[in-house]
């Protein structure tokens, strides 16, 4: 009897042990984001002004221009090889799984919280799109960040280059499908005169706009991606989807207008087009393709080519690399994304989240599904193509980040192009204010599931 309750007292012990070192390694990377974020806040009060209106624009450009594909290249251009990228190639499905599976979620939430009509699209999104991009760095960095190294000693390295590769096909998703489903109402746009009178007052509109926004800090999104505002045309804050294929005519004027200047061959071929072909080519020649080479994703798209021909890769990664000089330099510079961005997070959320046409019951579904129902449904996902053999076996933080991407926020990009799209701006911002403060719960807490998942395999 005092063996059995040595023995259970030992176990108890051991499993406490356990317990408390997975809440230390999921907890802390949390508290020190958190922290970041806090010193954001503090210092981007209206009595201290360190980090003012402008100087968060400022700051926000450095991260995405510079800091974030310095840190990408350097991370994903050492760790890329032909061979490992074929290895890697379930990230970036296992992002298209969880925006498939954040949709259905998303139509189911949009039909119980029945939002209002003009939201219905929105509401999808919103679940269903989740962030692919610095959250998960910041997250990562913290995690690597210390003497436990849960990883291996190229932790932060392994982590960066994972988070990195599934940024494409984000990136690719939210300029086509997000920014198709989030295009205006036909019945909330109002066409704008080109009038001279109607002229000069949106002038004066638009330079009262941007007074008041160069006094007021940024929202989340305009602080995340800072030129997508900046590349908005009023052709994109028109219904187009509604008007292609709802009203004939509109695909037959729009085909007519793109081919102006085109030869009478080129136009005769447009007229046999079928009707549902012509309306596809319309909505496909409107998308805004051409943005989708940000900074970001040309670092990425540099650090797989160098990465994959090894003459390349040893010229510039390693001890002996002739330009390693240059690499460091942009190793330095891409360090300080994890506290810039947290910092320039903190200041955006400061401002509060704003009002909003959502509505409580839809805003509390979208968080609740995205933040704490999406993440199981993803531990189901990447335990499958785990048994299946997809995964590699022998690699825990390619497992961990594939996790992880089942468990963020809604992508801020998803954000930024309602401030394209000219519609629903606010309510995404109050969206992600109030899903970035939740999120410090719920990331910590299933970080602890996680790591116990991985250790566990």
């Amino acid at each position: 009897m005092r063996l059995l309750s040595e023995q259970s007292v030992e176990l108890a012990v051991r499993v406490g042990g356990e317990l408390q070192y997975m809440i230390e390694l999921s907890v802390v990377p949390v508290m020190k984001v958190l922290t970041m974020c806090a010193l954001g806040t503090l210092l981007a009060q209206p009595r201290i002004s360190i980090i003012t209106p402008s100087a968060t624009r400022l700051l926000s450009k450095l991260v995405f221009a510079l800091f974030l594909p310095c840190l990408i290249f350097t991370e994903l251009g050492e760790s890329m090889t032909l061979a490992n990228m074929l290895k890697w190639w379930f990230i970036p499905v296992n992002v298209l799984l969880s925006y498939f599976v954040g949709c259905i979620a998303g139509v189911i939430v949009a039909l119980v919280c029945k939002p209002p009509a003009r939201f219905f699209r929105f509401t999808v999104v919103m679940t269903g799109i989740g962030n692919a991009g610095n959250l998960p760095l910041a997250i990562i960095g913290s995690i690597c960040h210390g003497q436990t190294h849960p990883f291996g000693k190229k932790c932060n390295q392994a982590g960066v280059a994972y988070v990195a590769f599934s940024q494409w096909i984000a990136v690719i998703v939210i300029y086509t499908f997000v920014y198709h489903m989030l295009e205006p109402p036909e019945e909330y746009y109002e066409l704008v005169s080109e009038d001279a009178e109607e002229g000069s007052v949106k002038g004066g509109n638009a330079a009262l706009n941007a007074t008041l926004e160069s006094e007021s800090m940024p929202s989340v999104t305009s602080a995340e991606w800072p030129d997508v505002k900046d590349a908005t045309t009023e052709e994109m804050r028109t219904p187009l989807l509604a008007r292609v294929f709802r009203y004939p005519s509109v695909s037959s004027q729009t085909s007519a207008v793109s081919a102006d200047g085109d030869s009478p061959r080129a136009r005769v071929r447009c007229l046999a087009e079928p009707r549902v072909i012509r309306k596809i080519r319309v909505v496909a020649e409107k998308t805004p393709i051409r943005h989708l080479m940000q900074p970001p994703i040309i670092a990425s798209l540099l650090a797989i080519v160098v990465g994959i021909f090894p003459n390349t890769n040893a010229l510039l990664f390693g001890d002996d690399a002739p330009l390693g000089w240059f690499t460091d330099s942009l190793t330095i510079l891409g360090a300080a994304l994890v506290p810039c961005v947290m910092l320039v997070l903190g200041g955006t959320l400061s401002v509060g989240p704003g009002s909003s046409e959502l509505g409580l019951k839809t805003t509390i579904g979208i968080t609740v599904t995205r933040l704490v129902l999406l993440p199981p449904i993803g531990i189901g996902v990447v335990l499958l193509a785990h048994r299946l053999g997809v995964i590699p076996h022998d690699d825990k933080m390619f497992m961990f980040v594939l996790l992880l991407q089942h468990t963020m926020p809604t992508a801020i990009l998803s954000g930024a192009m309602t401030s394209m799209r000219g519609y629903g701006e606010r309510e995404a911002s109050a969206l992600l204010f109030w899903q970035h403060i939740s999120a410090v719960v719920t990331i910590a807490a299933y970080i602890v599931i996680f790591l116990k998942i991985v250790s566990q395999l």
